[in-house]
């Protein structure tokens, strides 16, 4: 049986390749049959090798829309098709070694995910990096969709009101999931001097808000329209990153 993996893209902020990059790293990285399945608003570009399924209408407040509240629908008690543990990725990650071992790992859990690097010895997850069982939380969606506001007034974003809500959670074991910004970027002043490491035992580095694993690899930090920002984001070129995100 395929190992699934699946990903979400919608609106603009990332384009095609982002998927097909994940697709790619994904294949390089499991000695298994795959299936890779992304939900999306637009397939234009996308390599013919992913599944492609239509991403629900957008029915929440407007708030949302750009939101990662907006994956919520995939804790529903069916999922078209899907079945049984399914791994999501964000798309703007680089996957670095084998990813096997996130299916295999404690296969009596419905739900594992990679400890939060800001929040730390609070219960909370980083959904980048999640696998779940389909329809073994239900009541995730339901408590959501019967007030999307009051979810985003309580917990501000979805990782913090799905980990205060499931009935179980596991976490990943340390060293497999890192953030770039977070984990590998040194502290500054350093990081204007030395470019973020990758650890061997590293599968999965996660890149959250800026920069983008393509600025990141240049030595590119945005600052975003706030130019004194510059004085402590920067990172140096980072040639791993090429090496692994194609």
């Amino acid at each position: 049986m395929a190992q699934t993996v699946l990903c979400l893209k919608w609106e603009d902020r990332y384009g095609p390749e982002y998927v097909n990059k994940l697709y790619a790293m994904v294949r390089r990285n499991t000695r298994r049959p795959l299936r890779f399945v992304c939900y999306t608003d637009d397939a234009t570009g996308i390599r013919p090798e992913v599944e492609i399924k239509q991403m629900p209408p957008f029915n929440l407040p407007e708030v949302m829309r750009r939101h990662p509240f907006r994956r919520m629908f995939i804790w529903q008690q069916e999922l078209d098709d899907l079945e049984g543990d399914v791994l999501h990725l964000d798309i703007d990650q680089i996957v670095t070694g084998n990813i096997d071992d996130f299916f295999d790992y404690r296969p009596d859990r419905s739900f594992c995910v990679a400890e939060n690097w800001t929040q730390m010895g609070r219960g909370i997850g980083n959904m980048s990096v999640f696998r779940f069982r389909i329809g073994a939380h239900p009541y995730v969606w339901e408590k959501f969709i019967a007030d999307p506001q009051a979810a985003f007034d309580t917990h501000g974003n979805s990782q913090n009101y799905v980990c205060r809500t499931i009935s179980e959670i596991t976490f990943w074991p340390t060293g497999w999931c890192l953030s770039f910004k977070h984990s590998l970027i040194p502290r500054w002043p350093l990081n204007f001097f030395k470019a973020p490491p990758l650890p061997p035992g590293a599968r999965i580095v996660v890149f959250t808000g800026k920069p983008d694993p393509d600025e990141a690899a240049l030595g590119h930090w945005p600052t975003e329209g706030k130019p004194w920002k510059a004085i402590y984001k920067q990172v140096r070129p980072t040639p791993w990153i090429d090496e692994h995100w194609r």
